[in-house]
């Protein structure tokens, strides 16, 4: 597991690469899909993160959420005064301040 810095970028850094992965999917408790994070510009950011989450902590819990948040360094300070600017972010606040957990699921480029 990572030691997250101050800045996005560095933390970035620390993550394994996004290449070959086609989007993330993440699942409720029902099995449905509520949200996914293509591999796309302006999003690989966000999937590293969370294709990284899934490998460290297996779903996207409390637990996790939180270090994601550390992950996002600036980006969660920014999420926390403007609502809606980073959803990725907003569901991490969500599930951390108690919101139901998701599985991640990793949809590699084969698929």
């Amino acid at each position: 597991m990572i030691q997250p810095g101050a800045t996005f970028r560095d933390n970035l850094q620390q993550l394994p690469p996004v290449d070959g992965v086609q989007r993330i999917d993440l699942v409720n408790a029902n099995g449905a899909v509520v949200a996914n994070i293509e591999n796309q510009p302006g999003k690989q950011g966000s999937l590293a993160v969370y294709q990284y989450l899934k490998q460290a902590f297996g779903t996207l819990d409390a637990k996790a959420a939180e270090h994601g948040l550390l992950v996002f360094a600036e980006h969660t300070v920014d999420a926390r005064n403007r609502p809606g600017a980073h959803p990725n972010v907003d569901r991490l606040l969500a599930i951390a301040a108690g919101g139901n957990p998701l599985s991640i699921e990793v949809v590699d480029e084969c698929r």
